[in-house]
């Protein structure tokens, strides 16, 4: 079963796809496209259920002709939505029995699909942009790992958390191959109030999981880093979260992401997130001594 961390795909075995005990979570996580298509099969497929029921009783509903499976499913679909146009009724005590059993489940499926529906549309999105490449530019002399990203929102982010992982190939002394996830150090790794642009540095020295790495070598060892991004959304009143990931093929050696904040004639701080993935060549440190 494929398990995706942004781009990147995860492969679990001995699980299966579908666990009927969770279908809640499996309705959350799915797509809208997935999660209508789903709403329209299983509605479908109820109205199918007792347009047969219907069925076993000819008498069953007034004013249908003997036999239709259309006329049963119809009057199924307007019992289900207990809208009931008149035209169709139950006849007999079967039929009293039956559409009974179809208005209290149609009521229960209505009630179940509503809280669905708005549990998904009220879920809190992060809504923040990242930077299209991860930059490896000198900072204080030494190389940084840098990624930028801003805030998308018209509001502000608060308490604003973010981890970076890099995701490496070990092998042990016995000759064992396998991948861990390594935390890579943030200069700052939080913030108070998140409202424009955030660069996240990572120190690559003797102390970087990332120390020794070239284009080369991220490329043979198929790089991986997620960036994990947990904050406040005080309009919301609730708290959200993001991912990206980054492949080895992201990383841009010896560039610095150009500005993209600047201060207008009015002397007010603008961030222009269109060009918050702009790259410009890295500015080489100047000599000890020299100003």
């Amino acid at each position: 079963m494929p398990v995706r961390l942004g781009a990147f795909e995860l492969r679990k075995s001995g699980v299966t796809r579908f666990d009927f005990r969770d279908i809640y979570h499996q309705a959350i996580g799915i797509s809208w496209g997935r999660f209508f298509l789903a709403l329209f099969t299983v509605d479908i497929a109820i109205n199918i259920v007792f347009a047969l029921l219907y069925l076993v009783q000819p008498d069953a509903i007034q004013n249908a002709h003997p036999g239709s499976f259309s006329d049963a499913f119809f009057f199924s679909l307007e019992t289900l939505a207990t809208v009931g146009y008149g035209e169709m009724a139950p006849r007999s005590l079967y039929g009293h029995i039956v559409s009974a059993a179809e208005i209290i489940f149609g009521l229960t499926f209505t009630a179940i699909m509503t809280g669905l529906i708005f549990v998904r549309f009220s879920k809190p999105k992060a809504k923040i942009v990242y930077a299209e490449k991860v930059v490896v530019a000198m900072h204080n002399r030494k190389p940084h790992l840098m990624v930028r990203i801003g805030n998308a929102r018209m509001g502000l982010l608060t308490d604003v958390r973010a981890r970076l992982g890099a995701l490496l190939i070990e092998t042990t002394y016995e000759g064992e191959v396998f991948r861990r996830v390594h935390d890579l150090k943030l200069v700052r790794s939080r913030l108070p109030i998140f409202a424009l642009t955030w660069t996240l540095m990572h120190p690559i020295d003797e102390e970087s999981p990332l120390f020794n790495y070239d284009a080369e070598r991220l490329a043979q060892d198929d790089i991986r880093l997620f960036l994990t991004v947990e904050a406040r959304d005080d309009v919301l009143a609730a708290s959200v979260y993001d991912m990206k990931d980054y492949a080895a093929s992201d990383f841009a050696f010896g560039q610095r992401y150009a500005e993209a904040v600047s201060i207008d004639e009015q002397r007010r701080t603008v961030a222009d997130l269109s060009r918050i993935s702009l790259l410009e060549p890295d500015r080489p440190s100047p000599k000890a001594g020299v100003p």
